[in-house]
């Protein structure tokens, strides 16, 4: 029995759903470029499909054209429109984008000691907080271990940035062992890493994801999502501000315990006569 090959060509018409917070410029700018959305095919048009003939004594290719299809009228909508979502993610995939860090952007360093080596972890934030660089510095290494150190965070620097999730690189790294290792100083959270990777990529996770599971001493401060059932509207907008200025891996949502009440200090601006 003769075996043909069908390859199926589609272009379809769908929109993307984006859910904000608030509609500012900044936000309708980088719209395109979020990744967030959620998409809902409209409308299928079959453009192009070709049948070869497997047969080696024959190479025929038959074409078809133009054979249009609506997700809405065919009884076999929620098929189609899962082929077309498939589709979709896989050319998601091969054209992704990179969503390029703000020129001035927030962030933290935290210095640590670990063994009698000094490291030194640079963030870099996006305006809504999403970690998307690191920077490592580290003492009493040879130049060939610093450059593969500045390298690898360039690295990771670029996965963040082409959307390669933190989690990612969290469960990769954490509990890695090799030497500097032993006793942490200089960092409230971690007491003990098994390498310098396991310490950079635990505070990332406790920073940015919030595990707490990952960390060595208990949180300090209100949990953020309590503090802000708990505000009135007013606190609610100041708390909004705060975390708009506020670098997120610094504080570690505790913005209760960071925040400072200055409603009741007067300033005085009379000079001397």
């Amino acid at each position: 029995m003769a075996k043909y090959l069908v390859e199926t060509y589609y272009t379809c018409t769908f929109k993307v759903n984006h859910y904000l917070e608030d509609i500012n410029e900044k936000e309708l700018k980088n719209l395109e470029k979020r990744d967030d959305g959620k998409f809902e095919v409209l409308d299928v048009k079959l453009d192009n499909r070709k049948t070869k003939n497997l047969d080696p004594n024959n190479n025929k290719v038959v074409e078809n054209k133009s054979i249009e299809i609506s997700g809405e009228k065919n009884n076999n909508s929620s098929i189609n429109n899962e082929r077309i979502v498939t589709n979709i993610n896989k050319i998601n995939d091969k054209n992704s984008k990179r969503f390029s860090m703000p020129d001035r952007r927030k962030g933290y360093i935290q210095k640590a000691t670990i063994g009698d080596h000094k490291v030194y972890l640079h963030t870099g934030e996006y305006e809504d907080g999403k970690i998307g660089e690191i920077f490592i510095d580290t003492s009493k290494e040879g130049e060939l271990v610093k450059a593969l150190m500045n390298n690898f965070a360039i690295a990771v620097s670029l996965g963040l940035q082409y959307g390669v999730p933190l989690d990612e690189f969290i469960s990769a790294f954490v509990g890695t062992k090799f030497e500097p290792s032993g006793k942490v100083y200089g960092n409230d959270r971690i007491l003990s890493a098994t390498s310098i990777l396991d310490y950079i990529f635990r505070e990332l996770a406790i920073s940015y994801q919030n595990r707490e599971d990952l960390a060595h001493t208990p949180a300090i401060g209100g949990n953020e999502n309590n503090l802000e059932e708990n505000n009135s509207e007013d606190q609610s907008q100041l708390l909004k501000i705060v975390k708009d200025i506020t670098s997120k891996g610094f504080v570690r949502n505790n913005y209760k315990k960071n925040l400072v009440d200055l409603s009741d200090v007067k300033i005085s601006l009379k000079g001397k006569k």
